[in-house]
């Protein structure tokens, strides 16, 4: 899908200019080009029909988490038919854990995670492996820190087809492993339920769940349904399942980690109580 923007307004003053302008250093090889203006001269809109115009993907970072949300709201407004999505850290509140040996004191760490934040970082991650090119992502500072690794969360999609041939326990062992969990009492984003041959699956990066129905092993229909009436709402003849996290790993990376981490524990421990501190070294 190619972007459009809804607007019933069009560049006027010095827009048109600006607009072509930074279009044309961008088609010439420019690798940056900024755009100055006053508060309110329309410089959102101006890039947004430089968007438009260039037909790329977009990455809009601001200074601060209010700023990128009030982007947000403007870039979703002009592209309603596109993917924008948005990016920031999804800490309400966190204080890492410590250890103040002098007093023998262990503090724990204790975070708060915005629930509907992180899952709009699931639908942005999500919307950036499915192949679209009509994406813009609002970011902060936020997106550069680590996500965990994209192909690991790439590797873990769940892909199924109407009429495909696949044993149920294995669509369900893969489901646990793209991290959804199996809830049959609180139907929530990230989990899934299994009726006979009927597995629904609250989608962790959206407002929509889907119905995967079994005749043996083959899959018989796919359905979006909706969450809380169980209703169908559109079926489909394809469906592919993002992980439920962005921290998805695979097997083999998490036994090479534990492996890693007893070694450099008993490094340390080794370390502590060569130099007489056998309060660290336990």
């Amino acid at each position: 899908m190619q972007f459009k923007i809804q607007s019933p307004y069009k560049p006027t003053g010095d827009q048109p200019e600006a607009i072509e302008q930074i279009c044309s250093a961008f088609r010439s090889g420019v690798d940056c080009a900024t755009l100055l203006g006053v508060t309110g001269s329309g410089k959102t809109f101006t890039m947004a029909n430089v968007i438009e115009q260039m037909q790329r993907p977009a990455l809009i970072l601001s200074h601060n988490k209010t700023l990128a949300a009030q982007l947000y709201g403007e870039f979703k407004s002009f592209f309603p038919d596109n993917a924008v999505e948005y990016f920031v850290s999804y800490y309400d509140y966190y204080q890492p854990e410590a250890y103040i040996p002098t007093t023998d004191t262990y503090i724990e760490k204790d975070l708060s995670i915005n629930d509907e934040i992180d899952k709009l970082r699931l639908r942005a991650t999500s919307a950036l492996l499915s192949g679209r090119r009509d994406v813009v992502v609002i970011s902060s500072v936020s997106c550069l820190y680590g996500i965990g690794n994209p192909e690991d969360f790439h590797d873990s999609t769940v892909t199924v087809t109407r009429g495909q041939t696949i044993s149920r326990n294995k669509f369900l062992y893969a489901l646990v492993d793209a991290l959804y969990n199996r809830n049959e009492t609180e139907f929530k984003r990230g989990t899934f339920r299994v009726k006979g041959d009927s597995i629904d699956i609250y989608l962790a990066y959206g407002e929509m769940a889907c119905r995967v129905v079994f005749f043996g092993d083959e899959i018989e229909s796919l359905e979006l349904i909706d969450p809380i009436s169980g209703a169908t709402v559109e079926y489909l003849n394809e469906i592919t399942i993002y992980p439920a996290n962005n921290f998805v790993t695979t097997k083999e990376r998490t036994r090479d980690a534990i492996t890693q981490i007893q070694d450099d524990m008993m490094e340390r421990v080794s370390y502590f109580n060569e130099i007489g501190r056998g309060l660290e070294a336990k």
